[in-house]
């Protein structure tokens, strides 16, 4: 209990990352070994000159990433299973670079399979390492050590979400002291919750030694604003500001980028906008759609074609432009599914569409009538995961409709998407249909991630084999 009491005098997080990098470190020459062990028997390989400097290398590249600036996450404030997530990302980028060096270097004696030992076990112990120290990190703050003092001025919504975010896990360290407000019949925080009014957080904060204040006013109490700064700044407290942000949009995520010095706010973030994340995405949609084109397209395509031209007169493809990425148009490739008609351009196919062939049905609903356009993939005009692209008739329609619509149009289409794995495709009968399916196309923008379009992707392949219901 003397290690515990000596903890409260102490911030974990001022060391937390430098404790991580040495665990880790210990971790990582744990995982050699154990690599080397299960692939030779003995560790006489790891003796090698292209072994040391290959594991040397893997811990300059690991301590790097460690001490990467994650300048817009607080320590104290991330739940365990962030901290997995970004571990995850950090050993794969390791494993990629480790690899580009061992080719670049032309290591031939390096054992691949070694390096696979290495990286499952590495993995393991990392897993276990972060959840057995945020067990600790809850257990030491559960008993009462190691925790900071808030108070909140500003008992409003804004406010009241910031205590509920630092008071939901004991692993924070945070306790709560009360709100300071002006008001007395409050109905966005419980009125137990406020223990003084503006003119009592200077004698509130000496006498408890708090630790940080938070505000949550409106802009126009700028001269209550700089009185609390005065406070904290006299008295050691860290003071922070919650803006609402509500007031400017409705987006549901906000995030900061800094143009030299100047903060901007971005209220709809897109992960895609970061050239490392659009190259990788780019990658992607080449390696896929060249597989689909060299390995499906060579013994499949003949067979539909042959079926379409037996069944009824017409093209095999079916040509439209659809708008594309910034609303820019493009010609969308399909099989034909429907008798050649004066129509297609411009009604949707509805359930029982006398319109489409028996052939065109099964395409339609196997989704085989989209293959074609892996070539608009490869093109660059589409993406094999995002928004599916529109008639351009029906995205000027939707525009005028629905308010955010042309959001949707910041990501390249896709063959697939988040809205169609959630069930949203097929015809839009009400304008709440397109509605929906806008709000997860935009969902899909803000969160984009590797992982995601690989998730989606598995999803279309499974809904494709059980049947979907709105598929005609």
């Amino acid at each position: 209990m003397k290690i515990l009491q000596k903890l409260s005098h102490y911030r974990i997080s001022r060391y937390y990352k430098l404790l991580f990098v040495v665990v880790d470190i210990v971790l990582l020459n744990l995982a050699t070994i154990l690599s080397a062990l299960a692939r030779f028997g003995n560790l006489d390989k790891l003796l090698s000159k292209d072994e040391r400097t290959i594991s040397l290398l893997a811990v300059l590249i690991w301590v790097a990433l460690l001490l990467q600036k994650d300048s817009n996450r607080s320590v104290r404030v991330e739940p365990i299973e962030s901290i997995l997530w970004r571990t995850i990302k950090k050993i794969s980028i390791h494993a990629a670079l480790v690899s580009i060096f061992v080719v670049y270097l032309k290591y031939v004696d390096i054992s691949r399979l070694r390096l696979v030992y290495f990286y499952l076990i590495f993995f393991g112990l990392l897993m276990i390492s972060r959840y057995f120290s945020m067990k600790l990190l809850k257990y030491v703050r559960a008993k009462g050590y190691n925790f900071k003092t808030f108070i909140i001025v500003g008992a409003n919504k804004s406010g009241e979400k910031i205590r509920k975010v630092l008071a939901k896990d004991l692993t924070f360290g945070y306790r709560f002291l009360g709100f300071f407000d002006e008001t007395e019949n409050n109905q966005d925080v419980d009125s137990d919750l406020i223990v003084g009014k503006f003119n009592d957080v200077e004698k509130f904060v000496i006498d408890k030694k708090i630790d940080e204040m938070y505000v949550a006013l409106h802009i126009d109490n700028i001269e209550i604003i700089n009185e609390l700064t005065r406070i904290c700044e006299q008295n050691m407290i860290r003071i922070k500001f919650i803006p609402d942000f509500q007031l400017y949009t409705k987006a549901s995520k906000v995030e900061v980028a800094f143009y030299e010095n100047t903060p901007v706010l971005m209220f709809r973030p897109e992960p895609l906008e970061f050239a490392s994340n659009r190259l990788l995405k780019k990658a992607f949609d080449v390696c896929f759609s060249s597989l689909v084109i060299l390995l499906v397209f060579p013994w499949l395509f003949p067979i539909i074609m042959l079926i379409i031209k037996l069944e009824s007169p017409g093209p095999v493809f079916f040509k439209q432009e659809r708008s594309g990425r910034d609303n820019r148009s493009f010609m969308c490739i399909k099989f034909r599914s429907m008798y050649v008609n004066g129509m297609a351009h411009k009604k949707q196919a509805e359930k029982g569409d006398s319109r489409i062939t028996k052939f065109g049905a099964f395409i339609r609903k196997t989704s085989i009538d989209e293959l074609p356009q892996f070539f608009n993939v490869f093109l660059g005009d589409m993406s094999v995961v995002g928004p599916r692209p529109h008639m351009v008739n029906l995205a000027k329609e939707y525009s005028d409709l629905i308010n955010n619509y042309l959001v949707r149009q910041y990501a390249k289409p896709g063959i697939t998407g988040w809205a169609q794995v959630n069930g949203f495709r097929g015809e839009t009968k009400v304008l709440s249909d397109m509605e929906n399916r806008v709000e997860y196309d935009i969902w899909y923008i803000e969160n984009w991630s590797f992982l995601l379009d690989i998730k989606i992707i598995v999803k279309t392949i499974i809904n494709i084999f059980k049947g979907e219901e709105n598929a005609y």
